[in-house]
């Protein structure tokens, strides 16, 4: 009764409290490469408590969103971070964004190309959805003839990544000194702007330009001292006792995206492209497919989408990503009952290596307050992660060629997470 009176006032005055707990257990299926992360099973816990405020007839609000990870054994993925802390004016078609946000562009389901404007909270989750809170100024305009957006990103994030006692992880430690190519380091102020239109036959189509700050590092090995030079150099092998780690280098991009989406009669096409200039060459890179819903199967209220897509991008093969030329093929179940029961599964076929990403999720709500979901991953066909030892021998022949999945392709794992909706 006593919590009841408490939150009463708030709800008058246009203040709103809600937010969510969870807890998440994974099981590895397989020994891990790396003695320091050799563990079957890990246990996590979150929360994110959301608080809002609306006034001036909601032409303002204002929302705080933190969040914290406790896990069991990454001492990395406990963390904390404040995904949203900002204002929003609503004018008279225009509004205005200030503070810390998290934005999100992009059609495609296989990879999110154009989505730049956030940093990727690593360690939360292995698909890369989970993004860090940014700040910024954003400035938008709302006319007929479509969307403008500008955005002044001051503040840099750093990308997490998992420690030495986590899994997945990279073959090496990543370092906290990370280096940039701009004499501002984490200082420098990025920009961006994106123009959006909807038209009348069903096509959505988005451009927009990014300049800053690239938000995806390149991982240096760091250099070695004069005697574990001379001892690899020797014997092929790091002496014992060598702490050898990843450096993260930012550099400075320019980055042009384009994003299409086109539904007709249950066929919902999808585009996305960029081209990049800042990291080696300019490159360009695609995401494109289609997603049909079959609705109603078999006279039932479930609709069953087919997904199919092609990856591709013409980087250079030491910095590629895996998903250079990749077909993604997936089947969505949306069972529209009054639990919210989907499954997604789906798997990413590297056409190059043969190498395969297979993915599933599932979920499902009990009652208003309860959400249970279950995911697999598992990694096929894919070379070992490389040794310490192995990637500074490459290192000093030159040798650099893409590791594709090599790096987890033994820590395929089953999780189970309940949240808790308040």
């Amino acid at each position: 009764m006593t919590a009841s009176l408490l939150v009463m006032p708030l709800i008058s005055m246009g203040w709103e409290f809600r937010g969510e707990v969870a807890l998440e257990g994974r099981y590895f299926t397989q020994d891990s490469p790396y003695p320091e992360a050799d563990y079957s099973t890990n246990g996590s816990a979150y929360l994110k408590p959301e608080i809002f405020h609306e006034w001036n007839d909601r032409d303002d609000l204002f929302t705080f969103i933190p969040y914290a990870r406790v896990d069991e054994n990454d001492s990395e993925r406990t963390h904390w971070d404040i995904r949203e802390l900002s204002w929003i004016h609503v004018g008279d078609g225009w509004e205005s964004r200030v503070g810390i946000r998290k934005v999100f562009w992009g059609v495609t389901e296989g990879r999110h190309l154009v989505d730049i404007i956030n940093q990727t909270d690593q360690v939360d989750q292995v698909d890369g959805e989970e993004k860090l809170g940014q700040p910024m100024i954003n400035f938008s305009l709302v006319r007929n003839w479509g969307i403008v957006d500008l955005f002044i990103l001051p503040g840099f994030r750093e990308r997490t990544f998992a420690g030495e006692e986590g899994r997945p992880r990279t073959p090496l430690p990543v370092s906290d000194d990370a280096l940039y190519e701009s004499s501002k380091e984490d200082g420098r102020v990025d920009f961006a702007i994106r123009y959006q239109q909807y038209f009348s036959n069903g096509i959505e189509m988005a451009l927009s330009h990014f300049s800053g700050t690239s938000r995806d590092p390149l991982l240096i090995p760091q250099n070695l001292t004069s005697a574990e030079l001379q001892s690899l150099i020797l014997t092929g092998v790091l002496p014992a006792g060598s702490d050898p780690e990843f450096t993260p280098l930012y550099n400075v991009i320019d980055q042009t995206g384009l994003e299409l989406q086109y539904l007709q009669n249950g066929w919902l096409w999808k585009l996305e492209g960029i081209s990049r200039s800042g990291q080696g060459e300019r490159f360009y890179a695609l995401d494109g497919g289609f997603e049909y819903t079959q609705v109603g199967l078999f006279g039932s209220a479930t609709d069953l989408g087919w997904i199919l897509e092609y990856i591709w991008e013409d980087r250079d093969d030491s910095l590629a990503s895996p998903l250079a030329s990749d077909v993604l093929l997936g089947t969505r179940f949306t069972f529209n009952d009054v639990a919210s029961t989907e499954i997604l599964a789906g798997i990413i076929y590297d056409t190059e290596e043969e190498e395969k990403a297979i993915s599933f999720e599932s979920s499902r709500r009990f009652g208003n307050n309860l959400k249970a979901t279950l995911e697999a991953r598992f990694y096929t066909d894919a070379a070992d992660p490389l040794s310490p030892s192995a990637l500074y021998r490459d290192a000093l022949r030159n040798i650099n060629t893409n590791p594709g999945l090599g790096p987890i392709s033994r820590s395929d794992f089953v999780q189970a997470e309940l949240v808790y909706y308040f």
